[in-house]
């Protein structure tokens, strides 16, 4: 008990109030004082612990690293199903200045046919009904397309930001036990010089008391 930081022999004591300053432990019983005094630590910050809050406590107690190396571009495209990669090549080609320019081109190169300019008899006369069909079928077909990219990237967006959170939660966790740990040892260490700058001084008087009396 007497090598344990305040905040985990305070743990120990209110769960055994027969435990004494000289009383051994054992190592788990010490990992769980940890585990309970970091439990209690986030539920006093942030009240009910989420899941992310019990996944990093458990981290802390196994001693587990919760940062992952991210996924190279290859490897996620490799765990991607064939319609999430349709989705996201319609979604990147359809916010392209390509794709701008080939659509005002088209439409172009079509009222131009369509007007009579080349055609005596065109296929789709004025008002051009057949490219308003077919445009309001593209447009049908593009918006859940680009929703289903924008949703996925959402996914992936909340995935790192709950990564994230974990990292940093524990991190702030690691700094303050190290922070009671050195405040602790610097406590520790200061009642130990105190000490023996009191037996120096019980010394010095000692020798002074005995040097008066043999002048006497």
């Amino acid at each position: 008990m007497r090598a344990l930081r305040p905040s985990i022999s305070d743990t120990l004591r209110r769960r055994h109030p027969e435990l004494t300053e000289e009383s051994l432990l054992s190592a788990e019983a010490v990992n769980a004082a940890r585990l309970e005094y970091v439990r209690n630590l986030l539920e006093t910050q942030v009240g009910d612990l989420t899941k992310l809050d019990e996944e990093v406590v458990e981290s802390l107690h196994k001693h587990e690293v919760l940062s992952e190396r991210p996924l190279s571009e290859t490897e996620e495209v490799q765990q991607l199903t064939f319609g999430q990669r349709v989705a996201d090549k319609i979604a990147d080609f359809g916010g392209s200045w390509t794709f701008i320019i080939s659509f005002c081109l088209v439409l172009v190169l079509w009222i131009v046919i369509n007007a009579g300019v080349l055609l005596s008899r065109p296929f789709d006369p004025y008002p051009f009904i057949l490219l308003n069909l077919m445009l309001s079928f593209l447009a049908s077909l593009q918006a859940p397309v680009i929703m289903m990219s924008q949703n996925r990237q959402e996914a992936r967006d909340r995935q790192h930001a709950e990564g994230d959170y974990k990292v940093n939660l524990k991190a702030e966790l690691e700094i303050r036990h190290l922070h009671e740990k050195m405040d602790y040892l610097l406590h520790q260490h200061t009642t130990k010089l105190m000490e023996v700058q009191q037996i120096q001084i019980d010394l010095l008087r000692d020798l002074a008391h005995g040097r008066g009396k043999v002048q006497a």
